[in-house]
């Protein structure tokens, strides 16, 4: 997903819970998440943040909140989001009711979140489609170009 993005020009923001350390940059949380090796530390190796991606640290569930993310994205003439991640049942949901509220049309590919329960993925991807109009079909069912166009 992310090559087709660049290829389509489409700005790659990740959003990182800080989580509780109030004195981490990008780089200490990546570090961090790296140092823990393992699975994370192979997901941290696939999937860290580039420099021309932007990387916004959130304090708490949402996205929106307190972070500058609702000043970014008009900058950016966002008007449809794609929403990737963990958790689904608790940050994605978040984020996605608070773009939601701000009118952003969004895709949340049911193959492209996680939580630590596939019940609680499934339940938050219902509650994005029925509650917020999101996409919620898998990335192998929705071409972004199919998507952006829409």
């Amino acid at each position: 997903m992310r090559d087709a993005a660049d290829a389509r020009g489409v700005p790659i923001i990740y959003v990182n819970d800080n989580g509780g350390h109030w004195h981490h940059d990008q780089s200490a949380l990546i570090a961090r998440v790296h140092d823990q090796g393992g699975a994370a530390a192979r997901i941290v190796d696939r999937l860290a943040p580039r420099a021309s991606d932007y990387f916004v640290i959130k304090p708490q569930f949402s996205g929106f909140y307190a972070t500058n993310l609702p000043v970014l994205l008009p900058k950016l003439s966002a008007s449809r989001l794609i929403l990737t991640g963990i958790a689904a049942d608790i940050c994605v949901l978040f984020t996605a009711a608070d773009a939601h509220m701000r009118d952003y049309a969004l895709w949340v590919p049911g193959d492209a979140v996680a939580s630590f329960d596939k019940r609680r993925s499934d339940w938050a991807l219902e509650i994005m489609e029925k509650s917020m109009g999101a996409d919620t079909r898998a990335t192998g069912g929705t071409a972004l170009n199919d998507w952006l166009d829409a």
